[in-house]
C-alpha cells in the first residue's frame, strides 16, 4: 500500500512535532501569553520516545545493537516504556531497572510492552548496590551482548532534543519565545531544547525546574554536589540525587525549585482548567511558572514555552488517585476537596 495515502509503516513515525497548544484560563491573571509544548502527544505518550528512538538507531549504524543484543537501561518508567516500545518494533529484548517511586501504572505498561523490570529501592543512595543505576550496570556486566543506555550520561539524550524539540519550538513560536520553562532530570531534554534556542537566540531565558529534595538546584548555582540537599520526594522524573553530564548547566539561567504537593495539584488543575491531561511532572513546571510569576520573572510581552513532558495517565494510581492524595496529606485544606462521585444504585 502506497506509503503516500498517509499510513505510517510502523509506531516509531510518529514521534516528534508534537503540538503547541496555548494555555488559557489557567493563566488568566499572569501576565504575558503562555504555550505548552505537549509532549504526551508522542506514541509512547512522553517526550522520552525522541531519545530512545534516536540513541538505539544511533546505536545501530555504529554496530553496537544488532539481532540478539539486549537493551538494558535505568528508568522512572518513560524512558523505560519508550525503549520497550522501539525494542517491540525493532526485535531486541528489553531490561529495565525502575525506582519503586514509580507508578504502579508505569511499572504495569512496561510489562505490557514486553520488558523484564527490576524495581529497585527510590530512596538509596547512587551508589547503593541496590540502587536503579547500580542494578542495571550489574545486568550490562552479567549479560553478554548487551547494551546499557545509561540517559543521565549518555550525550545522545541531548543531541535528541537539539535535532528536533528545539527546532520544533522555534518554528512554532515563529522565533518568538522569550522564556522556556522545562524539568530536569536527566537534563536531556532542557539542555538539547536550549542549547538549540540559545543558538537562535541568546536572551532566551532558560528556567529549569527542580524538586526539594534534589541537588540539582544548588549544583547550578555553586558547582558543588550538596548530599545534604538530598532526601526523598515523590515526583517522578524531576530532579537527582547525583549530576547527570547530560546536562548542560551552562545552557540554564536559574533553576526553580517546587514542592510534591504544589505539583500534585497544579497538575490537576491543567486538566479542569485547559482539558489537557498531563503528568505529574508538567504540574511541577506549571507550579514554577505561577512562582516565577510571583517573583515578577515575566511582563505583557513574554511568550512562554512550559514543557509538559508526559501523559496524565502515567500517574493514575497517584496524582489523579483522590486515595494516594489522601494518603500523602495532600488534601488537608478545603480548597483541595475530594472528587465528586455518586453511584445510582
Amino acid at each position: 500500500m502506497s506509503h503516500k495515502l498517509g499510513i505510517n509503516q510502523n509506531i516509531l513515525e510518529l514521534i516528534g512535532n508534537t503540538p503547541m497548544i496555548k494555555l488559557n484560563k489557567i493563566t488568566d491573571e499572569l501576565e504575558g501569553e503562555f504555550y505548552t509544548k505537549f509532549e504526551g502527544y508522542n506514541p509512547g505518550h512522553s517526550t522520552k520516545d525522541r531519545i530512545a528512538h534516536h540513541i538505539i538507531e544511533q546505536a545501530e549504524k555504529e554496530g553496537l545493537i544488532k539481532k540478539g543484543t539486549t537493551i538494558i537501561e535505568t528508568t522512572s518508567g518513560n524512558t523505560g516504556f519508550s525503549i520497550a516500545m522501539v525494542s517491540r518494533i525493532k526485535g531486541y529484548d528489553c531490561i529495565l531497572a525502575v525506582t519503586s517511586k514509580s507508578s504502579s501504572d508505569k511499572i504495569d505498561m512496561l510489562k505490557a510492552m514486553g520488558a523484564k523490570v527490576y524495581v529497585c529501592p527510590a530512596h538509596v543512595s547512587a551508589d547503593d548496590p541496590r540502587s536503579y543505576y547500580n542494578v542495571a550496570k550489574k545486568l550490562h556486566s552479567e549479560i553478554a551482548d548487551s547494551v546499557y543506555i545509561n540517559q543521565y550520561f549518555n550525550q545522545l539524550n541531548t543531541d535528541a532534543h537539539y535535532n528536533s524539540t528545539g527546532p520544533e519550538i522555534w518554528e512554532q513560536t515563529d522565533g518568538e519565545i522569550t522564556h522556556l520553562v522545562a524539568a530536569s532530570g536527566t537534563g536531556g531534554t532542557i539542555s538539547g531544547t536550549s542549547r538549540y534556542l540559545k543558538e537562535q537566540n541568546p536572551n532566551i531565558k532558560i528556567i529549569g525546574v527542580d524538586a526539594y529534595g534534589s541537588v540539582l538546584k544548588k549544583f547550578h548555582e555553586t558547582g558543588e554536589l550538596d548530599t545534604k540537599e538530598s532526601y526523598p520526594y515523590r515526583i517522578e522524573g524531576l530532579g537527582k540525587n547525583l549530576i547527570p553530564t547530560a546536562t548542560d548547566f551552562d545552557v540554564i539561567d536559574k533553576f526553580e525549585k517546587v514542592s510534591d504537593e504544589d505539583s500534585a495539584h497544579r497538575a490537576r488543575e491543567i486538566a479542569l482548567s485547559e482539558g489537557v491531561f498531563a503528568g505529574y511532572t508538567s504540574g511541577a513546571a506549571m507550579q514554577a511558572v505561577f512562582q516565577l510569576a510571583k517573583k515578577g520573572e515575566f511582563d505583557e510581552n513574554s511568550k512562554v514555552v512550559v514543557i509538559f513532558p508526559d501523559h496524565g495517565s502515567r500517574y493514575m494510581s497517584k496524582i489523579y488517585s483522590d486515595d494516594w492524595m489522601q494518603e500523602q496529606g495532600f488534601f488537608d485544606t478545603e480548597k483541595f476537596a475530594h472528587s465528586e462521585i455518586e453511584f445510582i444504585k
